[in-house]
């Protein structure tokens, strides 16, 4: 029997389906390298009803969803499984039965159409999503999410890592102080998290802990401190909120300012799930304008975890013949560093 790589052979373009399940969304791409780019964008994301995220909760309701995810990325596209040349899926970093899911249901794509199984690091989908859809091609790039916080930029072959957090992520900050003080879940309302929406009313204050430590950052001992704080003085949540947004999200600038300056770079990116926020984007824009630095914010609705940015990457490393593995060795890696992965089709990107 004819399998999808065969038959697609004769295409001019390429299809590539995605599949990402690293947190809290089970997401489903499928991108072509000829305009239109973009065929289909599925999301299935899970919110507990109270509490944190549990990992064994997450699989179980991504298994659930998986299968009509990708039958709806199909009826999206027009495609049928016979028009993929590849499936791309993010083995990591990220949660180890989330990721369990996606990595099964790309194995048995794979195996079942005989076509070939493209291994992507979340990171750096993350980082290729936005310099495809802002335009800039070679920046600095501060990488802001739930489980991730890092200054990187392209050098010699790999995107090199000029700062990160020393213990847990911006995004883990505000979402463990909001559900900590009673705000969340849900983290995010209207557009917004729910941080910002208690700091419209606050002020600065002046006795919770900055730490920058050289090219890095350090968010524990600020949370300690905001929740001690509104333990000690519910009345000033607002105040706690807005200093707690300010302090974080300036000490991420600062460092992002100096891999800038350290670079020579002329251009700044945001991504990953913080990158929706105006209040960084506002942050960053002022400091690129003084450096005379190009900043274009990628649009929300790409900001946060999606399928799109795994079949994206996906497609520039099928179009250089790397990350193909087969399925029966395709395991998750909890851990893996954006550092650790090679880029030879930069500063290209899709188009």
């Amino acid at each position: 029997m004819e399998n999808a790589a065969t038959q697609n052979s004769s295409r001019n373009d390429l299809i590539i389906l995605g599949i990402e399940s690293t947190a809290h969304t089970f997401g489903v791409g499928i991108v072509s390298s000829s305009k239109p780019f973009i065929l289909a964008d599925i999301r299935k994301r899970y919110t507990p009803e109270k509490g944190g995220i549990l990992p064994r909760e997450v699989a179980q309701y991504f298994s659930t969803v998986a299968s009509d995810a990708i039958h709806e990325a199909f009826t999206v596209s027009g495609l049928s499984p016979r028009d993929l040349n590849a499936v791309a899926v993010a083995l990591g970093p990220g949660m180890g039965p989330a990721l369990r899911v996606g990595a099964t249901v790309a194995r048995a794509l794979s195996s079942h159409l005989k076509i070939p199984l493209i291994a992507v690091n979340h990171a750096i989908a993350h980082i290729e999503i936005a310099r495809f859809l802002t335009g800039l091609k070679d920046p600095i790039i501060l990488y802001v999410s739930g489980g991730n916080t890092t200054v990187t930029a392209y050098n010699h072959g790999a995107y090199r890592v000029f700062g990160e957090t020393l213990d847990i992520a911006l995004g883990n900050l505000q979402d463990t102080f909001a559900r900590e003080v009673g705000l969340a879940p849900p983290y995010i309302r209207n557009g917004r998290h729910v941080i910002d929406h208690c700091a419209d009313k606050g002020s600065f204050l002046e006795d919770l802990p900055y730490v920058v430590k050289g090219q890095d950052v350090s968010f524990s001992g600020l949370l300690t401190a905001a929740i001690r704080k509104y333990e000690k003085s519910p009345k000033l949540l607002p105040d706690i909120c807005y200093t707690l947004r300010e302090i974080a999200y300036s000490s991420v600038v600062e460092v992002t300012e100096r891999g800038l300056a350290h670079l020579g770079k002329k251009q700044v990116i945001v991504t990953g799930g913080v990158a929706a926020s105006d209040f960084l984007n506002e942050k960053i824009e002022v400091m690129a304008k003084s450096h005379n630095a190009s900043f274009i914010r990628i649009p929300k609705k790409y900001a946060g975890d999606n399928g799109v940015m795994i079949a994206l990457t996906g497609l520039l490393m099928y179009r250089h013949g790397i990350g193909f593995m087969e399925p029966s060795k395709a395991f998750i890696k909890q851990r893996w560093r954006l550092d650790k992965v090679p880029v030879p089709w930069y500063p290209d990107t899709l188009g």
